[in-house]
Parts: structure tokens; sequence; C-alpha cells
């Protein structure tokens, strides 16, 4: 009787999701439980204590929610009205930054969710804790020229965004919208300048189910994008990246880059305050803003350093699979002399020579991960070049060339693009690693690897300068990682 039961709770998302969001947010909870007592002075930390209370809230109601459910599934096989309506006050979350509760309240208030809703969602999302991690700033002793400005445009685009929000949640369904929709999503499309990918993602798929008649496309779309969706843990990871991404564009106009790099005698080994969140350096730079700073390095060289050696090592691997024999060999034994040499010790090698700055940086990076991807893309290459549709592009005699760019690389992409989404978060690290080795970029300029370098000297006294940025690498590439594990379940056609 207990396995049927579980069975039938296993084929529920928003169980599923609603138990994942309170084991997330109790353990976020017991983390402000154990900060909020300062040992050394014997006294209490407000802030800490006050996120203790708010996330402990918040965690018994999810918590009762999951009960609600759970006895809703088994004994009528769907969720009533009234235990939706409660996802309503999980909503309020929101202001304690729990993504995890924030997330599932959205997803268990509407019952048929389409990607579009999704998207929707998560934009909005992104959009209310950019405003909020920016608006931090107003308790710094000053802020950028362009701070007042540039918060009162993204005050306005989440109005709008919200507005889009609720017509999305009633006027789209899984086969189509209404075809006035698409006059929102050109200006949604615009405001994805913000960094907010999620809006240039919901405003193309608002135009191509608005304008399109290609039902079997749009049903790609909302088959490979509803598997994604559905999977909480892919499309927090997604949530994540595109804010640490609009982030570290807004950061251009909301925070000040002189706190992140010019030294301040007078707010040496600050601890964490309202006025410096993650406290201050041995320099006085605030560490907060230097790790908003870091990760558009971080950023740029994980996309730099594998959109090059996914070009390069695709193009040749495409190449070596499709003309094969003395082709092949050629091109893949001088790959092999490639391989053959550490990544690490590679990138190390090409740093010392040409010196330690970005540039050289991602070069490094990028020639070490070359075989990997010619290897990847030759293997999807021998495949398709044995399927019919490359036989009658032979046959209408188009050229190798042409076969190669329009048949046989953009039917082997899939693998290369969830390949590219896992080796991201390594290149991350890589990074990072260099940068802690004092081989990646210049030790002045704010890069999680250089912040957790110089916090590791100060682990047993002010061990925040080495926690956070470690917890930000952490996060990042965890996120790269749940991302193409979903991208790589959502392409695979076994799992239709």
């Amino acid at each position: 009787m207990k396995s049927d039961h579980k069975k039938i709770l296993k084929l529920s998302p928003e169980y599923t999701q609603s138990s994942f969001a309170w084991i997330t947010s109790l353990a976020l909870t017991i983390v402000f439980l154990l900060n909020c007592f300062d040992f050394s002075t014997k006294t209490i930390k407000p802030f800490a204590f006050s996120a203790f209370l708010a996330y402990s809230l918040f965690t018994l109601i999810q918590i009762g929610l999951t009960v609600a459910i759970r006895k809703d599934i088994l004994t009528s096989g769907t969720i009533r009205k009234t235990t939706r309506k409660l996802g309503f006050i999980q909503l309020l979350g929101v202001f304690t930054g729990n993504v995890f509760v924030v997330s599932f309240a959205f997803n268990v208030i509407k019952e048929k969710k389409t990607p579009e809703y999704m998207f929707a969602v998560y934009m909005v999302m992104t959009q209310f804790f950019i405003i909020a991690i920016s608006s931090l700033n107003l308790f710094k002793p000053y802020v950028s020229n362009t701070f007042l400005l540039a918060m009162t445009l993204l005050v306005a685009i989440l109005v709008f965004q919200l507005a889009a929000t609720l017509l999305v949640a009633k006027h789209v369904t899984n086969q189509s919208t209404k075809r006035w929709m698409t006059w929102i999503a050109i200006p949604l499309i615009l405001t994805a300048a913000t960094g907010n990918l999620f809006a240039l993602i919901l405003g193309y798929g608002l135009l191509m189910k608005g304008r399109s008649n290609d039902l079997s496309r749009i049903d790609k779309w909302d088959t490979m994008w509803g598997k994604i969706t559905r999977n909480t843990t892919a499309t927090l990871g997604l949530f994540f990246i595109i804010f640490m991404f609009s982030i570290s564009v807004c950061s251009n106009f909301t925070f000040d880059y002189s706190m992140a790099v010019e030294n301040n005698y007078s707010a040496l080994l600050q601890p964490p305050s309202i006025s410096y969140p993650l406290g201050t350096d041995d320099f006085g730079r605030d560490l907060f803003t230097r790790i908003i700073f870091g990760a558009r390095i971080s950023l740029v060289v994980g996309f730099i350093s594998t959109i090059i050696p996914a070009v390069v090592g695709g193009a040749l691997g495409a190449i070596a699979g499709y003309y094969g024999h003395r082709t092949d060999n050629i091109v893949m034994r001088l790959l092999d002399v490639l391989y053959a040499v550490p990544g690490i010790l590679l990138a190390i090698a090409i740093i010392a020579a040409f010196g330690a700055n970005i540039t050289n940086l991602i070069i490094a990076l990028s020639v070490g991960s070359i075989p990997t991807y010619a290897r990847t893309m030759r293997a999807n290459v021998l495949m398709v070049s044995n399927y019919q549709f490359v036989e009658s592009a032979r046959a209408l005699g188009s050229s190798d060339l042409s076969i190669i760019f329009r048949q046989v690389i953009p039917n082997s992409l899939a693998p290369m693009i969830v390949k590219a989404t896992l080796t991201i978060g390594g290149a991350v690290i890589a990074t990072s690693s260099l940068s802690y080795l004092g081989l990646g970029v210049e030790p002045h300029i704010p890069e999680w690897g250089n912040i957790l370098k110089l916090g590791s000297t100060y682990l047993e006294t002010h061990s925040y300068l080495a926690i956070y940025p470690g917890l930000a690498i952490i996060a990042l590439v965890l996120s790269f990682n749940f991302l193409g594990d979903g991208l790589r379940d959502a392409m695979d056609p076994k799992l239709d």
C-alpha cells in the first residue's frame, strides 16, 4: 500500500517540488540559526535572527502545504483549489529571498502551466531580486551617479513584466496564444537588455505561437521547454545563471566600481553589516561589491572559453567524421597529441609564457578543450551521415561543405549543447583555480578566485572573506550542472 502511495505521489510535480522546497528552506533556516549567535561576544545577531524567524515561518507553512497536497492527491487524485490558494501566502517569501518557496508558490497557484507562464514567473522573480540586491547600495557611504535613474527604469520594467505575466497566465495555452499578445512580445524582448534572458525567451515564444502556423515547431518548443520547466533543479539552475548574468549587466549602473577596487583604510576587515552586507577585506574594499563584479568575469570567461572550443572543435570533428579515412586519421591524431597534455598544465604554460590577463586566460582554457568537443562532434557526425536526408542531399548534387554545415552539423548540435552547458561549470572552476594560483586575472581585479585567495589567509579570524566567494563559485557551478542535466533529459528522445 505504501509503495502505491509513493508511486502516485511521484507522478505529481507539485508534491515533488513542495517536498524539495521545504527541505531546502529548512536547510537555510538551520544555517541562519547557526549564524544568529555570536559566540565571541555572546550576543545575538539581529539580522541573522530576523532571517531565521522569517525562514522558520515560511518553512512551517511549506511543510503544512506539503501535508495538505499529499492528502489531496491520495484522497481525490488532484489538488483542491483551496489548497492551491494557500500558495498566495508563500508568495510573500519573495521578501525574504526564499526563491525555493516562491517558485513553488507560482507552480501550485496555477493548475495548467505553459512554458511561457514559467518563463514569465522567473522573469519577474529575476527582476525583483535584481532590484532588491541593487537597493542595498542605499546603505553604503555613496552610490553610483546613475543609481537613481537605473533603479527607476528597473522598477518600471518590473511593473510592465508583472502586467505581462498576468496576461500570459490568462491568454497563453500550449498550442497557441492571442495574436495581439505578440505586441507585448516586442517590448518584452527589449527589456532583456537588462540581462534578464527570461524576457527574451518569453518574447520569442509569444512571437512564435502568435504568428507561426507550423504546429510541429510549436509542439517541439512546448515539449522541450515543458520538460525543463518541470525539472525543479534545472529551472532553478537556469534562474541563478540568468540572475547572475543580469546583475552583472545592471551592476554597471547601480553599483560603484570604485568600492570594489579602491582601498579604504578607514574600513579595514569590517564584519558584515547593513553598510557592508558581506564585510570588507584587508584593504577596506566592499566584499559584496567585489563578488557582484567578479561574477561578470567568471561568466564571460566561462562562456567564451566554452564557445571557442565548441566552434573550432565542432568544425574539426564534423570534417573528420564526414570525410573519414585519411582526413579522419590526420585530424584526430593531431588532436590526440593536444589531448595528451593535461588541460590545466597547458593553461599554466600558456599563461606563464604570455602573461596573466583575461584574454590569455580565455585562450589557455579554450585550447585544451578543443579535442573533447571534436570527439563529441565526430561521433555524432558518423551517425548522422548515414541518415536518408544526407543521402538525398548528395543525390541532389549538394556540395560536401553544404551538406556538412546545412544538414549534418545542425542535426548533431543537441549533444554539443548539453556538453557545453556541463563544461561551462568546469571553466568557471578553472578560472577561479588559476586566479587562486596567481595565474588568472590581475590580483587587484575583483574575480572570485582572487577574492577566495585573499580570504584564505583569514580563515581563522575573518572566515567570511573565503566563505562567500566559495559559496558563489559552488552555486554557479552547480547551476550549470543542473541545467546541463535538464537539457540532456529534455533533448533525449528516448525519454519522451
